[in-house]
């Protein structure tokens, strides 16, 4: 089986209405989200950054991940974090990653089966895409210790759904 790693909404300044919950979340998560990210790499399974455009629709991916790392609040933990030369990098408008995006071309070009979904935030647009996924015939796994969330109980429940009606697999490492 094909599998490819999609990290979402991971680059961004954090300076919205949730930024500071959402980057605390970030920094304590950190350490799985760079463990998939590795572990998709060494596996030769393909790394694909899929990020809210945040109102910026220049198409210069490389410019807005130097700007997060520059002069967001997080440019401290994302510099471990940020898509590597030859990392896929698209934007999106809306929480799914698969919503008016070319995702789907790209990993069906690829003859992806699976995504692993990790990054931002958990209880939004980590779990709308998984849902979307499903509905596109892709399977889903959920590296739930590789994503950050506002709010942990929402995080909790929204996991749970994707488990029980979406059908999701969330991969727990702890707990």
């Amino acid at each position: 089986m094909r599998d490819a790693l999609l990290v979402i909404d991971l680059i961004q300044h954090f300076d919205h209405e949730d930024g500071e919950a959402l980057l605390d979340s970030v920094r304590e998560r950190a350490q799985g989200i760079r463990a998939a990210i590795d572990r998709a790499r060494a596996d030769g399974v393909p790394v694909v950054y899929v990020n809210d455009a945040a109102g910026r629709w220049d198409s210069d991916a490389p410019g807005f991940v130097r700007d997060a790392i520059a002069e967001g609040k997080g440019g401290d933990v994302l510099r471990d974090l940020a898509p590597q030369d030859g990392d896929p990098f698209l934007f999106k408008a809306r929480y799914s990653v698969f919503d008016h995006t070319p995702l789907v071309l790209l990993l069906r070009e690829h003859e992806i089966e699976r995504v692993l979904l990790c990054g931002a935030a958990t209880e939004m647009c980590v779990v709308q895409s998984a849902i979307d996924a499903k509905e596109l015939g892709f399977k889903v796994t959920i590296l739930a210790d590789a994503c950050a969330a506002v709010d942990d109980e929402m995080e909790r429940l929204s996991l749970d759904y994707a488990e029980r009606v979406v059908g999701a697999f969330v991969e727990r490492a702890t707990g």
